[in-house]
């Protein structure tokens, strides 16, 4: 059985209530949330007080508190867990931010999305609440496109994979995906958008 199938299978046994499939659950995908994690904090600086299993942990209780059992499958499962990483770190980074209380938010070059690349942890906070704000609006103009930079950034999920959580082929993932990343980059330039 490989691995969507198995998760799953192990889906709806916790919908039915079954405790057993819910512990298989947690440890099939605990490792890789852990992967997830350790990538997005892999360009915190030295010295980050948050670390991969800490995000992953907070990630669990706040999925699990409230969602427990409700994902269709795999792939709906780490889309619904790459939005709240957004939310655990975008709340850090304002943490952070309100610490330094200091003006604008930085520009947030995309061309190296997945991935941020950070000097600091000013600059990473200032990198992520770019990101949020831009992809907040992003959602008011193309909300399928802001959920596609959401799963592809903060989880990682395939085309293939982001695609059947939102019902699109993995072709227009790919042209959503180019889309997006060309009205966010022109957004957080600051040049016009297209």
């Amino acid at each position: 059985m490989d691995s969507e199938t198995q998760l799953t299978h192990l889906l709806a046994g916790m919908k039915a209530g079954d405790d057993e499939c819910h512990a298989r659950f947690v440890s099939a995908v605990y490792i890789e949330l852990k992967r997830i994690a350790a990538n997005q904090l892999r360009h915190e600086p030295a010295g980050n007080s948050l670390q991969p299993t800490a995000l992953v942990n907070e990630l669990y209780l706040r999925m699990m508190g409230r969602n427990q059992g409700n994902w269709e499958n795999r792939a709906h499962f780490f889309a619904c867990a790459a939005s709240t990483m957004r939310r655990i770190l975008i709340d850090r980074a304002r943490a952070r931010r309100s610490l330094k209380r200091d003006g604008n938010l930085k520009r947030i070059e995309l061309d190296h999305v997945p991935y941020l690349a950070a000097t600091g942890p000013d600059q990473e906070a200032d990198r992520l609440l770019a990101l949020d704000e831009a992809l907040n609006e992003l959602a008011t103009v193309d909300a399928r496109q802001a959920r596609l930079v959401e799963m592809r950034f903060f989880t990682g999920l395939t085309f293939e994979e982001a695609a059947h959580v939102l019902g699109i082929s993995s072709r227009t993932a790919k042209r959503d995906w180019d889309m997006a990343r060309a009205w966010l980059h022109a957004r957080t330039s600051g040049s016009s958008i297209p």
